[in-house]
């Protein structure tokens, strides 16, 4: 059974969203999951004027962050973190910086790995923000798996990099159909994709 890490930021819950779906669609193909939020480094005071923020930071604090081990366990990561200004977030890097121990041992490297985000703007840097999440799997020695245009659903969705949500201004805009689709086809095809390398 593929193991499959669901490791995410999120601030206003879109991520929170995003992530239970994804764990979703990796179960129903057959993976172990593990969902794991990375923790809120901002003092809950600085957003307590963000109704949403907080919802989420309440609904979520309590739950099992994440940490390295979640990742040394599985074998197939999806990240997820909202754009800023065209990179993951300063939680999801600060949790990514905090990994050099298991990257000098080499515990990262050789595991499939993918990623989503969210962005207020249809051209809010997601793209960039992936490209970037990237980046930093690639010195892990990771294996990126990409949706690409694999499925008719990216076409739709239009995100061969990874898959994106946008919130809206006020962040009221509930996922799609086209994204919940996409994501759903994310996660199975991370997992036969980490399947098959184990296989």
């Amino acid at each position: 059974m593929t193991k499959l890490a669901v490791i995410y930021y999120s601030a206003t819950g879109h991520g929170t969203t995003m992530a239970q779906r994804v764990a979703k669609a990796a179960e129903a193909a057959g993976a172990e999951v593990r969902v794991r939020h990375i923790e809120e480094t901002r003092d809950p005071a600085t957003f307590a004027h963000n109704p949403a923020w907080t919802a989420n930071y309440e609904a979520t604090k309590d739950q099992p962050a994440a940490t390295g081990d979640d990742i040394v366990w599985a074998d197939a990561v999806i990240f997820g973190s909202p754009t800023r200004f065209g990179s993951p977030s300063a939680q999801f890097r600060n949790f990514l910086d905090g990994l050099g121990g298991l990257w000098a041992k080499g515990e990262l490297a050789d595991k499939v790995y993918a990623g989503f985000t969210s962005s207020q703007t249809s051209h809010g840097g997601q793209e960039a923000t992936l490209l970037n999440l990237y980046v930093s799997l690639m010195h892990f020695g990771g294996i990126l798996v990409p949706p690409g245009y694999t499925d008719p659903i990216k076409f739709a969705d239009g995100n061969p990099y990874g898959v994106g949500h946008i919130t809206g201004p006020n962040n009221q805009n509930e996922l799609g159909e086209a994204t919940v689709a996409a994501l759903d086809h994310l996660a199975t095809r991370v997992v036969g994709v980490a399947a098959k390398i184990a296989g």
